[in-house]
Protein backbone atom coordinates (compact mmCIF):
# COMPACT_ATOMS: atom_id res chain seq x y z
CA UNK A 1 0.00 0.00 0.00
CA UNK A 2 1.28 3.70 -0.92
CA UNK A 3 2.13 5.46 2.43
CA UNK A 4 0.83 8.84 1.79
CA UNK A 5 1.45 11.93 3.16
CA UNK A 6 4.73 11.25 5.03
CA UNK A 7 6.61 14.42 3.51
CA UNK A 8 9.11 12.15 1.77
CA UNK A 9 7.69 11.78 -1.40
CA UNK A 10 9.05 14.67 -4.01
CA UNK A 11 12.04 15.63 -1.70
CA UNK A 12 15.48 15.38 -3.92
CA UNK A 13 18.40 14.13 -2.50
CA UNK A 14 22.11 14.15 -3.15
CA UNK A 15 22.94 10.03 -3.26
CA UNK A 16 25.73 9.61 -1.52
CA UNK A 17 24.11 11.31 1.97
CA UNK A 18 20.67 9.87 1.15
CA UNK A 19 22.55 6.22 1.02
CA UNK A 20 24.12 6.77 4.31
CA UNK A 21 21.10 8.05 6.08
CA UNK A 22 18.73 5.23 4.69
CA UNK A 23 21.83 2.84 6.12
CA UNK A 24 22.38 4.53 9.51
CA UNK A 25 18.33 4.22 10.00
CA UNK A 26 18.39 0.42 8.75
CA UNK A 27 17.40 0.82 5.21
CA UNK A 28 18.98 -1.35 2.85
CA UNK A 29 20.09 -0.25 -0.49
CA UNK A 30 21.96 -4.09 -1.64
CA UNK A 31 21.46 -4.41 -5.07
CA UNK A 32 18.63 -2.53 -5.62
CA UNK A 33 19.67 0.31 -7.85
CA UNK A 34 20.37 0.60 -11.55
CA UNK A 35 21.71 4.26 -13.31
CA UNK A 36 18.56 5.99 -12.85
CA UNK A 37 16.97 4.28 -10.25
CA UNK A 38 17.19 3.54 -6.50
CA UNK A 39 15.16 1.22 -3.79
CA UNK A 40 15.86 1.12 -0.01
CA UNK A 41 13.80 -1.35 1.78
CA UNK A 42 13.28 -1.85 5.30
CA UNK A 43 12.15 -5.33 6.61
CA UNK A 44 9.99 -4.64 9.58
CA UNK A 45 8.98 -8.32 11.54
CA UNK A 46 5.57 -8.69 12.41
CA UNK A 47 4.14 -9.70 16.17
CA UNK A 48 2.37 -12.10 14.07
CA UNK A 49 4.34 -15.72 13.75
CA UNK A 50 5.79 -16.48 9.73
CA UNK A 51 4.59 -12.56 8.61
CA UNK A 52 7.10 -9.93 7.50
CA UNK A 53 6.50 -6.76 5.69
CA UNK A 54 8.59 -4.30 3.70
CA UNK A 55 8.98 -0.99 3.81
CA UNK A 56 9.88 0.52 0.11
CA UNK A 57 11.26 3.51 -0.47
CA UNK A 58 12.35 4.15 -4.08
CA UNK A 59 13.81 6.80 -6.06
CA UNK A 60 15.19 7.68 -9.65
CA UNK A 61 17.80 10.05 -10.59
CA UNK A 62 16.74 13.74 -11.92
CA UNK A 63 20.49 14.71 -12.60
CA UNK A 64 23.97 12.07 -12.83
CA UNK A 65 24.32 8.58 -12.27
CA UNK A 66 23.80 6.24 -9.74
CA UNK A 67 26.42 3.99 -10.20
CA UNK A 68 29.09 7.17 -10.62
CA UNK A 69 27.52 7.86 -6.88
CA UNK A 70 27.07 11.55 -8.45
CA UNK A 71 23.13 11.50 -9.28
CA UNK A 72 20.17 13.81 -7.56
CA UNK A 73 17.78 11.28 -6.01
CA UNK A 74 13.68 12.36 -5.99
CA UNK A 75 11.61 10.12 -3.59
CA UNK A 76 9.02 8.20 -4.50
CA UNK A 77 5.72 7.54 -2.34
CA UNK A 78 6.84 4.88 0.15
CA UNK A 79 5.06 1.64 0.02
CA UNK A 80 4.50 -1.26 2.75
CA UNK A 81 4.12 -4.46 1.58
CA UNK A 82 3.87 -7.88 2.90
CA UNK A 83 5.68 -11.06 2.28
CA UNK A 84 4.90 -14.22 0.80
CA UNK A 85 7.45 -17.08 0.73
CA UNK A 86 8.50 -18.01 -2.09
CA UNK A 87 6.70 -16.15 -4.11
CA UNK A 88 7.47 -12.27 -3.33
CA UNK A 89 5.82 -8.95 -1.98
CA UNK A 90 2.81 -7.79 -2.43
CA UNK A 91 1.50 -3.79 -1.86
CA UNK A 92 -1.78 -3.90 -2.51
CA UNK A 93 -4.34 -2.25 0.00
CA UNK A 94 -5.81 -5.94 0.39
CA UNK A 95 -3.10 -7.26 2.29
CA UNK A 96 -4.85 -6.06 5.45
CA UNK A 97 -2.40 -3.87 7.39
CA UNK A 98 -3.02 -3.47 11.23
CA UNK A 99 -3.09 0.14 12.02
CA UNK A 100 -0.53 -0.14 14.33
CA UNK A 101 1.94 -1.57 11.31
CA UNK A 102 1.27 1.32 9.08
CA UNK A 103 2.01 3.68 12.02
CA UNK A 104 5.23 1.67 13.05
CA UNK A 105 6.06 2.22 9.11
CA UNK A 106 5.18 5.97 9.13
CA UNK A 107 7.17 6.36 12.30
CA UNK A 108 10.33 5.12 10.37
CA UNK A 109 10.18 6.87 7.52
CA UNK A 110 9.55 10.03 9.73
CA UNK A 111 13.04 9.50 11.00
CA UNK A 112 14.64 9.51 7.99
CA UNK A 113 12.07 12.04 6.19
CA UNK A 114 13.32 15.11 8.62
CA UNK A 115 17.28 14.55 7.97
CA UNK A 116 16.12 13.83 4.44
CA UNK A 117 14.59 17.32 3.83
CA UNK A 118 17.48 18.99 5.41
CA UNK A 119 19.58 17.65 2.37
CA UNK A 120 17.02 18.77 -0.07
CA UNK A 121 18.04 19.79 -3.32
CA UNK A 122 16.17 22.56 -5.55
CA UNK A 123 16.30 21.03 -9.07
CA UNK A 124 14.02 22.69 -11.63
CA UNK A 125 10.28 21.21 -11.84
CA UNK A 126 10.39 20.60 -15.80
CA UNK A 127 13.96 19.19 -15.39
CA UNK A 128 12.38 16.37 -12.96
CA UNK A 129 9.49 16.33 -15.41
CA UNK A 130 11.27 15.86 -18.27
CA UNK A 131 13.01 12.84 -16.50
CA UNK A 132 10.24 11.37 -15.06
CA UNK A 133 8.20 11.32 -18.40
CA UNK A 134 11.44 9.65 -19.86
CA UNK A 135 11.63 6.87 -17.09
CA UNK A 136 7.69 6.60 -17.62
CA UNK A 137 7.98 5.82 -21.51
CA UNK A 138 10.63 3.80 -21.50
CA UNK A 139 8.82 1.68 -18.72
CA UNK A 140 5.19 1.84 -20.19
CA UNK A 141 3.98 2.94 -16.83
CA UNK A 142 0.62 4.67 -18.03
CA UNK A 143 -0.40 6.04 -14.75
CA UNK A 144 2.86 7.97 -14.31
CA UNK A 145 2.92 9.22 -17.75
CA UNK A 146 -0.91 10.88 -17.47
CA UNK A 147 0.46 12.20 -13.62
CA UNK A 148 3.57 13.79 -16.02
CA UNK A 149 1.29 15.37 -18.51
CA UNK A 150 -1.17 16.96 -15.90
CA UNK A 151 1.84 18.56 -14.35
CA UNK A 152 3.32 19.74 -17.48
CA UNK A 153 0.00 21.58 -18.35
CA UNK A 154 0.34 23.52 -14.82
CA UNK A 155 2.24 26.68 -16.01
CA UNK A 156 3.89 27.24 -12.33
CA UNK A 157 5.47 24.08 -13.42
CA UNK A 158 7.86 26.26 -16.47
CA UNK A 159 9.67 28.34 -14.32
Amino acid sequence: MKLEGTGIDGLMVDFGPLTELMERNGFILGGSWDYERVTYDYKLNAPEKNITYYIRIQGYAIEGDVDKGNAVIRLMTPLLGRHYYPHGIEYGEQEGFSEAIIEKAKTLIQKVQGPAEKYHSQVPEHIVLEKLKKWAEENQNQEVLEKVKELSNNPDNHK
